[in-house]
């Protein structure tokens, strides 16, 4: 009969932590492929018809932005705790017990809101903005996630609004 409390706290244990393992889970990124579609053209120029530019990388500039953070709203020490709890009270008998669960209770709360306070913490991302001066004298810019192998001074073709070297 004793299997069966044993049997319902390690299913607990196991289902709080698979909870707070889906809060740890990073934030999924996109990789861009080579030639690169930029996200927005300066100055916006509708084209009529498709056309091909060349030119040279004339600039290659960071593009910071940030997303404030959100803070902590409870639920990581929530689930921590209850995490720290349910595995602190398998440890031990009587007092021992007692004192390893508000032990595990704490300590989960602690890990629990900092584990969410990190997912929530401010972001900071950063994207490209290509400079090209054209054979024809003008100026056009792309922002794009990643320069890749592209550098100041390559001589490219803007084929439909994508940079390719040339």
């Amino acid at each position: 009969m004793k299997k069966l409390p044993r049997i319902l706290s390690v299913t607990a244990s196991v289902l709080a932590v698979a909870t707070l393992t889906a809060c740890v889970a990073p934030a999924p990124y996109t990789t861009s492929r080579y030639p690169y579609q930029p996200q927005a053209v300066y100055p916006a120029q509708p084209a009529p018809y498709a056309y091909t530019e060349y030119g040279r990388i004339a600039n290659i500039e960071v593009l910071r932005t940030e997303r404030p953070g959100t803070g902590t709203g409870g639920a990581g020490a929530v689930a921590g705790g209850v995490v720290g709890g349910v595995l602190g009270h398998q440890i031990g008998s009587g007092n021992g017990r007692t004192a390893a669960t508000a032990l595990g209770v704490i300590g989960g709360a602690l890990l629990g809101n900092s584990i969410e306070a990190q997912n929530n913490g401010p972001r900071v991302y950063e994207s490209y903005r290509v400079s090209i001066q054209t054979e024809n004298g003008g100026y056009r810019a792309f922002d794009v996630p990643n320069p890749g192998d592209l550098r100041i001074g390559d001589r490219v073709r803007i084929d439909n609004g994508q940079i390719s070297r040339f």
